[in-house]
């Protein structure tokens, strides 16, 4: 394993987010905390308690899994295509560094940016609403877990782009509209019943589900299944992303 590429791919990313603080953390932090105001103080406090839960609290692990999702794949996705728009892609790919090794070096450190956002923003919640956290552990699980799940998707698309406007497209158009619809707001158990088996078939619903869990034990579907389809998912996207670099598939153009 060379950890000396590992790193010096992981500290320029890093480096980066240093050099733009303002559009890496502060502006995703400010916009989520737009959301605790007007959802969780404004309208929750209108509205009646989830299981148990204050529903400016129940929104709480929803939302960070949505800022977690749209900023690990807007991270990943701009750090590998912007060497592809700038033609740096070539001293990569020539270097004597394993696939896998650029990979761990670009994920992790989009992972890592996302993680510490999803902390700050966790901290920042403190604030707005009562918060408590049931398995700590778990929740840190499902938090890394997820990063590194959809920084690797990320990835992908960053390689699947061939312009910066498709950079966005999946995003925008794919993953935010499932978070929304994946129970950010609301527990699925309230929507009529055919429309909550369509819900299962969002695989959001499922990150979603264990995250709320881990904060006050209750979830809409089982914990298990919910580690399970993240596991699922980020073995997908290696094995993807492995067949990217054996094909050299969109990584030259």
């Amino acid at each position: 394993m060379n950890w000396h590429a590992i790193g010096a791919i992981y500290r320029f990313e890093m480096a980066r987010t240093l050099r733009t603080p303002l559009q890496s953390v502060v502006s995703p932090v400010l916009s989520t905390s737009l959301y605790f105001v007007v959802f969780g103080a404004a309208i929750g406090s209108r509205m009646q308690e989830i299981d148990g839960v204050a529903y400016g609290a129940f929104i709480v692990p929803g939302l960070i899994m949505l800022t977690l999702l749209t900023q690990s794949i807007a991270n990943a996705s701009f750090a590998i295509y912007f060497p592809k728009f700038t033609g740096t892609i070539y001293e990569i790919l020539s270097a004597p560094v394993a696939w896998w090794e650029v990979v761990l070096g670009y994920v992790g450190a989009a992972a890592t940016k996302s993680v510490i956002i999803g902390l700050i923003i966790l901290l920042t919640a403190t604030f707005f609403v009562p918060l408590r956290i049931e398995h700590p552990l778990w929740m840190l699980l499902f938090l890394v877990l997820t990063a590194a799940t959809f920084s690797l998707f990320g990835f992908i698309i960053g390689i699947w782009a061939d312009g910066f406007e498709k950079l966005q497209v999946i995003p925008l158009l794919v993953v935010t509209p499932l978070a929304f619809l994946g129970g950010s707001f609301y527990s699925i158990e309230m929507l009529p019943s055919p429309w909550q088996a369509i819900a299962l078939f969002n695989p959001v619903v499922y990150l979603i589900s264990g995250f709320r869990w881990s904060f006050f034990g209750i979830a809409d579907v089982g914990v298990g299944v919910s580690l399970g389809m993240t596991l699922v998912f980020l073995a997908i996207c290696i094995a993807v992303t492995g067949w990217i670099f054996r094909t050299g598939y969109r990584l030259k153009n």
